[in-house]
């Protein structure tokens, strides 16, 4: 499939690109297949310098666009010949990076090709037609890149550490869990088909797995997604055990519910809701919610607009700052991401942290917590090998699913 049939304009003389932070540059605007290229000579007596911006397509999240001459556009709309001289335009890029990059056009008509171009070619359904698969430099021959940290390499660390865990298959072609790596590591005593009844017993049979070792106090830190409760208190005694066994001879382990103590038992009602304190004596429930979907976009787009003001008092950057409520967002997350570590270290016990899926607030709260208890984790390697096995470690069927879709991965 070609991409030249999106393209309605592939060039435009006498752009001129804002961005914020940087001085305006005019010059010639490409629209290639998967790039937007700005070409701007050097111009006497002015500060602008010969310059070539790229931006890739698949970077941009939104186009919005707007015309200067409301009058002129009507007339075109009407078939009229418009009056009132020329019409121009601006089309603004918000890119996934935060970045917005205005593009002034000086032809209506051109704005208006410009912005359905971006939009088409920036919103492609197949992954197949991105940029990586038609990039290919003369002469360029792929290295070895960064090893992959594999479950296999993450398993042989923690056994020089204890032999109460056990490295199983049992997830083999995804056939348990589809959003599992096929190796998982699990308490030692835990049979595979105990496992996959306890699988059943959670959303997404997501069952609580390993996410961190702490050597010194010998405690653990696992990841789940919510039990299958429901309105009727269902019950495995799969899972109880296989809480049971993390535990490794501890008296007390903590269940860290990253949802309102409301909200968790309002999830019975849909079928969800959290561990019954009778069913987990030895495990304490904390619950400590934080913020997800729309509630952390609206406060993200007031944070990116507050920073992209161009004139605005202190007072007022920091009221707005203050109202995006994004530093209060990020401040329950190390909140509750350092009380995880607390138990850990201090109180030398055992953490399950979920919410409903065991996704996204989830694998954040067990990805700071380990920043937090391990100096590995702050070395560039060990950030690396973090990312790989909590973030990354997904089928990839479902990591393409994820990508063409615009989903999250947990």
């Amino acid at each position: 499939m070609e991409l030249s049939h999106l393209i309605q304009t592939s060039q435009v003389e006498k752009v001129r690109v804002c961005c914020p932070l940087m001085p305006s540059v005019t010059g010639t605007l490409c629209v290639s297949s998967h790039h937007l290229i700005l070409s701007a000579q050097a111009v006497e007596d002015t500060k602008q310098e010969k310059c070539e911006l790229w931006l890739l397509h698949c970077a941009v999240d939104s186009v919005e666009k707007s015309v200067h001459n409301i009058g002129m556009l009507k007339s075109k709309e009407n078939n009229k010949d418009g009056e009132g001289g020329s019409s121009s335009g601006t089309v603004t890029l918000k890119c996934k990076d935060l970045q917005v990059i205005q593009l002034e056009i000086p032809d209506m008509e051109e704005t208006f090709n410009v912005a359905r171009s971006v939009q088409a070619l920036s919103s492609l359904d197949n992954i197949s037609l991105s940029y990586p698969f038609f990039f290919r430099p003369a002469g360029c021959k792929l290295g070895k890149g960064w090893s992959r940290d594999t479950m296999e390499n993450f398993y042989h660390k923690l056994k020089a550490e204890t032999d109460a865990w056990r490295l199983s298959d049992v997830n083999e072609n995804f056939k348990v869990c589809p959003s599992y790596p096929e190796k998982i590591i699990v308490p030692l005593s835990c049979s595979d088909n105990s496992l996959k009844r306890a699988a059943a017993f959670r959303q997404g049979r997501r069952f609580p797995v390993l996410s961190y070792y702490h050597s010194r106090t010998r405690s653990v830190l696992l990841r789940s997604a919510q039990p299958l409760v429901g309105p009727n208190h269902h019950f495995s005694e799969d899972d109880e055990n296989l809480l049971n066994a993390a535990l490794m001879g501890q008296s007390h382990g903590f269940i860290i519910d990253v949802r309102y103590e409301q909200e968790a038992k309002q999830a019975r009602s849909s079928g969800g809701g959290t561990e019954n304190k009778d069913r987990y004596p030895r495990w304490s429930i904390l619950y400590r919610s934080l913020e997800r979907g729309q509630a952390l976009q609206r406060s993200l787009t007031r944070l990116v607009g507050t920073c992209y003001e161009t004139y605005m008092g202190r007072n007022h950057w920091l009221s707005n700052l203050q109202a995006s409520q994004w530093l209060s967002h990020i401040k329950e997350a190390l909140s509750l991401a350092g009380l995880a570590a607390e138990c850990i270290e201090r109180e030398g016990t055992c953490v399950l942290v979920h919410g409903e899926e065991g996704a996204n607030n989830t694998l954040l709260v067990t990805s700071l917590a380990q920043l937090i208890l391990s100096p590995d984790c702050r070395t560039m390697v060990g950030y690396q090998e973090l990312i790989e096995h909590e973030w990354l470690q997904v089928p990839s069927k479902l990591l393409f699913i994820h990508i063409t879709e615009g989903r999250s991965l947990g």
